[in-house]
């Protein structure tokens, strides 16, 4: 019997992320004999601009959990505002290509993380595939070819955003948050880039919720994970957290899903051990989940294909 698998999605949000975070990532990864899927943020870091979600129903209970300046540094909060966004794409590029080159899958999480969060859910669809066109035109500058998967920035999706991964030719995306791999209906219309939701809570969900730290968090999350589910679990983690100062959480978790038996791969291994023309079909939706504010995609009601 096949051993169970837990596809590693690392979301890349910022420059100091991709320059600070990723390196030791990758490291660890190589400790664990880990497979993974970075998603790097192409354009322009403008951080300092998420301030302005202060305002936002449930963003100040988070902060007070998990310290936005102590992960992502003072520096980047004034990017987008008192200091120039770093161009990530551009400055980055050779650190990417090496992450590529060791063997890990490398994919689109945004362009402008800030801009997409903030604005794509309430955006016409010119906006969002003009977003989606820029991240994948800075994708080909640094490696030379078309990406084949998309993670939404936040989790934030709209209907033309679905739509526009058929048009770029993605094989698949991890877009939003769910329970099992489906294949998205959006306008009564089922598409062919299948999602691979991401199954699990978030550090940063959890951590400072009851009496969960950052010394005991790896504990609950291994006991979510202690029935393998039959098509695998999503986990996605933060180069600006599991990266830096949750590294040992990150590896009490590697370390874990091995004892527990697990292989741990990327998004595209998962989604090549799957029966495609077998997934169910569902409707995508936005709505709400303990531990993050405001509204995120979701896997939604089953649909009869």
């Amino acid at each position: 019997m096949a051993a169970p698998s837990l596809a590693l999605k690392i979301d890349v949000d910022t420059y100091r992320g991709t320059r600070e975070g990723v390196p030791p990532l990758v490291e660890c990864l190589k400790r664990h004999n880990a497979g993974a899927t970075l998603l790097f943020s192409l354009g322009p870091d403008h951080t300092g601009r998420a301030l302005k979600r202060v305002f936002r129903p449930g963003f100040l209970k988070k902060v007070s959990r998990t310290s936005v300046v102590e992960h992502y540094g003072i520096k980047t909060l004034l990017y987008g505002t008192l200091l120039p966004g770093p161009d990530i794409a551009r400055e980055c590029a050779e650190l990417m290509r090496g992450v590529r080159d060791a063997g890990f899958e490398v994919g689109i999480h945004t362009y402008d993380h800030v801009r997409w969060q903030d604005g794509v859910a309430q955006a016409d669809a010119a906006w969002a595939r003009a977003e989606m066109d820029k991240a994948v035109e800075a994708f080909q500058s640094v490696f030379g070819v078309a990406p084949h998967t998309h993670g939404a920035a936040g989790w934030q999706m709209n209907d033309a955003a679905y739509e526009h991964e058929q048009t770029l030719g993605m094989t698949y995306a991890s877009d939003g948050r769910g329970t099992h791999p489906f294949v998205p209906v959006v306008n009564g219309r089922a598409l062919n880039v299948p999602q691979l939701p991401t199954t699990l809570p978030t550090l940063d969900e959890l951590i400072g919720v009851g009496d969960l730290t950052p010394d005991n968090v790896h504990e609950h999350l291994l006991r979510l994970t202690a029935n393998p589910p039959p098509q695998g679990h999503v986990y996605t983690l933060h180069a600006e957290l599991e990266g830096m100062k949750w590294m040992p959480v990150f590896d009490r978790l590697l370390s874990g899903w091995r004892a527990q038996g697990y292989e741990l791969v990327s998004t595209e291994t998962l989604f090549k051990s799957l029966d495609v023309p077998a997934l169910p079909h569902h409707a995508v939706a936005m709505g709400e989940i303990p531990g993050r504010s405001g509204t995120l995609a979701l896997q939604g009601a089953r649909i009869a294909a």
